[in-house]
């Protein structure tokens, strides 16, 4: 009953504020065309300060914690993978804002395909980091195996990449 009282009251209420939307009616105008004025204000790129700080939190949490990524070539040591990050999403910044050009993108559309470039940019290097650790890595675990198996495995096919 307590939730009714509210209700009632704002319904009470709507007569009046139907009768003052038609003086109002005249600065829904002027409204609309602040709100106009303020869409080209939207800029997509370049992405501020915490969004790339967000981004860098991401790459360390795909890096180290337990992901596709890390369970395919091996997760990174934290402290590692945070050098990493940062390095990747700075290198794929700079590589795209080279790109792009040094003017803002003209449009939301631009910007959104800039943005498009950087995220695909940042992805293609945090695969060449893990695949270049992990070929790293392998020579060092198959010394100790030198001999007939790892002919043998020179031979096999590489498994398939999903």
């Amino acid at each position: 009953m307590a939730e009714d009282a509210p209700s009632a009251g704002a319904e009470g209420s709507q007569p009046a504020a139907a009768e003052g939307a038609s003086a109002s009616a005249a600065p829904a105008a002027p409204a609309a065309k602040a709100a106009e004025a303020l869409l080209p204000s939207l800029s997509i790129w370049p992405p501020s300060q915490r969004t790339r700080d967000a981004v860098v939190r991401r790459l360390v949490q795909t890096l180290a914690a337990p992901s596709v990524l890390s369970q395919r070539y091996g997760a990174v040591p934290e402290a590692e993978a945070e050098r990493a990050a940062a390095a990747v999403e700075a290198e794929a910044y700079a590589a795209v804002s080279e790109s792009s050009g040094a003017a803002a993108p003209a449009s939301v559309e631009d910007g959104i395909e800039v943005l498009q470039a950087y995220s695909k940019e940042v992805s293609r290097r945090l695969l060449d980091l893990a695949k270049s650790r992990a070929a790293a890595a392998a020579p060092t675990a198959a010394v100790p195996a030198e001999g007939g198996a790892s002919e043998a495995e020179a031979a096999a096919p590489a498994p398939a990449e999903e």
